[in-house]
């Protein structure tokens, strides 16, 4: 009989499904749930009293068997007692899994035996520290499986090196009713050479036999555009969908509207449309209503492709990461499977194409809309955070747009100073910025920043705070709290923008905006830096939005 313990359940699952087999274990009562279940397993144990041995004799069985092995102890200062065997292992580049069992955090520093911060104990002369959770929920599950397969990935991950898995048990200890292992997601790693090639010809396989392939493609550095991709084949099979910070770089047309597209879907038409396969790569997905979406309906398989062979498990289904240049996987990767448009593609683009751009009278969405439609052939668009971001999405972007957007933290401080900073290094195209009241007051200094910023336009969109929280569900019962959430305020960007030499227009309707959004896209309009600043009323831009949304319902 094993413990009847989720994360203990988990970690002696995955760790047989890695290929680990080999425990040595210590005495003690707060890893005798472990120990117990290791050996119900049938993991090869091996008993040693004194933990200063037990690592040495932990790390001579890896050292012979090539493989990671375990050693399992008891809380306190049985775990320090490992410290000089971690060390070595480091030094020596041994795949050791230390784990250790714990008394939950609530009791440490409390006078109760046994206890010291475990969590970290070890510093750098780990590769990875985890500290599983006591698995509660759904969601306490998905990160007690995911800490584990990071933990044994990392510790044979470019060489190899020794992890620490710190593993709390509550009482009791000794319920041994659990009549087997739990089937478990396992992440598998391709890394490098032949491993990447190993991981390129088995998504090659995928994708050729899926029937609902999907990429999901993440933000991008702003650049050029990349070779087209074959008409044919696995790629060409795929649905693509992009936000407009990465479809500017793809080589071939994506869904960019999938955030209104699953808006409107019903629950059956998105359980249809949801994919079989799904392949990532880049980095930040703005629509959580996308992330949502693949959560609720897992593909049977999550390829991730990154360069640093990161586990990024963002949609809870990851199974799969190789470790390469996404670009390389793409041009390399996907030639067969035949075919090029599939009625699963073909639905999502039919789909994409009945949504007409939206129609909003004067409002923050309708500027923001008025810009992008004006924009140049050629240009670099900067969306800061919250709401700016998420009002471009609902606009098509002309092909000569490039866009930037600090979405590494998704934070709205130095939204303006990185536009700055990337306007100036090259002043000879022009860089619109599309920010937000709070975001701005918050980063207006670097508007002195001297230097020329003649190739600078910027749509300051000012409704006396922040405006997305006053669309999230429930927030409106803050009644106390609401002007605190909100940052609530009554300024005006005129006098800093007039004085850090910026011309400066203040838009209170629909006229005003027109003739302003004119001004601001012209080349020679001043020939110097602007500043446009649109008034608006949050309630009635959130009205809008939600009727928007509302209609978008009998359109699918």
């Amino acid at each position: 009989m094993y413990a009847n313990k989720s994360s203990i359940l988990q970690l002696a699952a995955l760790l047989r499904a890695h290929g680990v087999d080999e425990v040595v274990v210590c005495p003690g009562s707060r890893n005798a749930p472990l120990v117990q279940t290791f050996a119900a397993a049938g993991f090869v144990c091996h008993g040693v009293t004194d933990e200063r041995s037990a690592g040495f004799y932990a790390l001579g069985l890896s050292l012979a068997c090539g493989r990671p092995v375990v050693v399992c102890c008891t809380s306190g200062s049985a775990l320090v007692n490992l410290h000089p065997a971690v060390a070595e292992a480091y030094y020596q580049c041994v795949p050791l899994l230390v784990v250790s069992a714990d008394r939950p955090a609530a009791w440490i520093g409390q006078l109760d035996g046994q206890t010291l911060p475990q969590p970290g104990v070890f510093g750098r002369l780990v590769r990875m520290s985890v500290n599983l959770p006591e698995v509660r929920d759904a969601q306490d599950a998905w990160h007690c499986n995911r800490l584990i397969n990071e933990a044994v990935l990392a510790s044979v991950h470019h060489g190899h090196g020794p992890v620490h898995i710190n593993v709390p048990v509550g009482e009791p200890l000794f319920d041994f009713t659990a009549t087997g292992l739990p089937t478990e997601r396992v992440i598998t790693r391709y890394a490098g050479w032949e491993g990447r090639n190993e991981g390129w010809r088995r998504l090659e396989e995928r994708l050729s036999s899926a029937e609902r392939p999907m990429v999901i493609v993440g933000q991008l550095p702003p650049g050029g555009r990349f070779a087209a991709l074959p008409r044919e084949g696995g790629w060409a099979r795929a649905v693509w969908l992009a936000e407009h910070l990465s479809a500017g770089r793809l080589p071939l047309a994506c869904v960019t509207n999938a955030d209104v597209l699953l808006y409107a879907m019903d629950e059956e038409t998105r359980g249809r449309l949801a994919p079989d396969l799904l392949v990532t790569f880049g980095g930040h997905v703005v629509s959580k209503r996308l992330k949502q979406f693949i959560r609720n309906h897992p593909p049977r398989e999550h390829w991730h492709l990154a360069a640093d062979g990161g586990v990024a498990d963002t949609y809870c289904c990851l199974t799969s990461v190789v470790e390469c240049d996404p670009w390389e996987a793409v041009a390399r990767v996907g030639a067969s499977g035949g075919g090029g448009e599939t009625t699963y593609r073909s639905e999502w683009s039919r789909r994409s194409m009945v949504v007409a751009p939206p129609r909003f009278g004067y409002s923050a969405m309708g500027a923001v809309g008025g810009l992008i439609g004006r924009l140049p052939g050629r240009c670099t668009l900067h969306l800061a955070n919250s709401s700016a971001v998420r009002y471009a999405q609902l606009y098509a972007l002309g092909a000569g747009v490039r866009v930037s957007c600090n979405r590494g933290v998704n934070g709205i401080e130095g939204s303006l100073s990185s536009a700055l900073g990337y306007a100036a290094a090259d002043p000879s195209e022009l860089n619109f910025v599309v920010i937000g009241d709070l975001s701005f007051f918050y980063d207006m200094n670097s508007l002195g920043i001297a230097g020329g910023k003649s190739n600078v336009r910027i749509l300051l969109l000012n409704n006396g705070g922040g405006e997305i929280f006053s669309s999230l569900n429930g927030l409106d019962g803050a009644k106390e709290g609401f002007p605190f959430v909100t940052g609530r305020h009554a300024l005006s960007a005129r006098g800093w923008a007039e004085a850090a030499g910026f011309s400066y227009a203040a838009v209170h309707d629909q006229a005003s905006l027109d003739a302003a959004l004119d001004a601001l896209v012209s080349p020679s309009a001043g020939a110097g830096a602007a500043l446009v600043e649109v008034f608006t009323d949050t309630a009635r831009d959130v009205a809008m939005l939600k009727e928007y949304y509302r209609s978008l319902k009998n359109k699918q």
